[in-house]
């Protein structure tokens, strides 16, 4: 690696073909378990195989700093040390092991990444102040309100150099597939494009931005946030919008986004769930509906964790809190159907090897919507009753052929008139 002196390359990466088909699944090690360590996590694999996951993002990694800590334990997010593992989880080889059992069966592992800012007592502040943004001689915040961390300067060559060693660093150490970079957007483009292709020198990995913006995923990222799908979802669920806006959304992805970008799609994420609110408070019964429209509609699929076991309650960010595993035990099973779904249709194909998306008319488009995904003979159409009460509708054009309803094992010859229960959802493949 050359460091400061590599520039990026001329056309976009290729995307590795595991990430097309795979669902992500987020880990929050603090509150997985009782003991909250990697250990304890480990213990679980088996059953997240059987779910049906295939990349584990594991949340950072690192050490949390204590100066300027948030509450009792802190922000996973203000890193005290990029190539240490925080001692509340144990030790690199015990995160090494997590790893290479996670890869024995068949899982693909990437970490959080934190590169916008530090804590405060990270060593490099004392060693390199100059690394970081200064006002009248004293090192800031990146935003008032997130106290407990220090801004980088990416206008320094030699910050950017360390910063894309240390992420090499746990590619090579830990043989790591991939990162979640946290708020992306924050950090320079140019900066990403010059740590994917330092990266992928080492080994093709996947990157996903936790950010919208389209240039991002040029030529740095391969997945970008959807976070306007994700707000326009609960604002579904609650009734503040209806179906009549949905189209206006996916005609602004495609016109932003090259063929290749996939978008993470989502009803829930450590974010969502600390601060806005559990599933339940966000959706209510209106919840296996949008899960569905995230595992059918174009991009990649995220489970947080708890999620499939029906997670009711917000985790604190800064304090312990673990995951009661015994809710709803029997959505596993609904989500085991979901992920089974995304690996074998090809038609669900994330990025450009995807099946074309079309919204296909019909004449109660407020409370019902209604999408193809099709690709060479596999057609899949999606039916999502948007609201809390019984919806029927009529298709502008009769869909042809013999169809099977993947969860209730229905068939029919030809579709034209819907008719969904309350929360109703149907996804009918030829």
């Amino acid at each position: 690696m050359t460091g400061c002196d590599i520039k990026s390359r001329e056309t976009a990466p290729e995307v590795v073909a595991w990430a097309e088909n795979a669902s992500l699944y987020e880990i929050n090690v603090r509150q997985y378990t009782p003991e909250g360590t990697f250990e304890a996590f480990g213990r679980h694999l088996p059953r997240l195989k059987e779910l049906g996951v295939d990349v584990l993002w594991f949340m950072p990694i690192t050490p949390i700093s204590e100066k300027n800590r948030k509450g009792t334990l802190g922000s996973y997010y203000a890193v005290k040390d990029y190539r240490g593992i925080n001692p509340e989880y144990g030790t690199l080889e015990d995160f090494k092991a997590v790893v290479k059992e996670a890869h024995r069966l068949g899982f693909k592992v990437i970490i959080d990444w934190v590169a916008n800012h530090t804590g405060w007592d990270n060593w490099l502040i004392e060693a390199h102040p100059d690394w970081y943004t200064q006002r009248d001689g004293h090192i800031v915040s990146p935003v008032e309100d997130w106290s407990d961390v220090a801004d980088l300067n990416y206008d320094n060559r030699e910050m950017r150099r360390y910063m894309i060693e240390s992420m090499i660093y746990w590619v090579k150490e830990a043989d790591i597939d991939g990162f979640r970079c946290d708020m992306a957007g924050m950090v320079p483009t140019d900066f990403w494009e010059e740590a994917r292709e330092a990266l992928d020198s080492v080994k093709p990995v996947f990157m996903l931005a936790e950010a919208w913006e389209p240039e991002l995923t040029r030529k740095a990222f391969d997945a970008c946030y959807g976070w306007d799908l994700h707000h326009l979802m609960n604002d579904l669920a609650q009734r503040k919008k209806d179906g009549t806006e949905l189209p206006g959304y996916f005609a602004k992805v495609d016109s932003q986004y090259t063929a290749r970008t996939i978008v993470l799609n989502f009803i829930d994420n450590h974010d969502e769930n600390s601060w806005s609110g559990s599933v339940p408070e966000r959706m209510g019964e209106a919840a296996p509906v949008y899960a569905v429209m995230a595992y059918t509609v174009p991009g990649m699929p995220l489970l947080y964790s708890g999620q499939e076991a029906g997670l009711n309650k917000r985790l604190p960010f800064f304090e312990k809190d673990s995951i009661d595993w015994n809710v709803r035990p029997e959505l596993a099973g609904f989500y085991r159907q979901l992920n089974d779904l995304k690996r074998s249709c090809p038609a669900l194909k994330a990025g450009e090897h995807g099946g074309a998306f079309r919204i296909l008319n019909h004449d109660n488009e407020r409370s019902v919507f209604v999408y193809e995904r099709k690709l060479g003979d596999v057609q899949v159409i999606v039916m999502l009753n948007l609201t809390g009460e019984e919806q029927r509708s009529v298709l502008a054009e009769e869909i042809t052929g013999s169809f099977t309803e993947y969860f209730s094992g229905a068939t029919a010859e030809g579709l034209k008139e819907i008719t969904l229960p309350a929360h109703g959802y149907r996804v009918w493949m030829k």
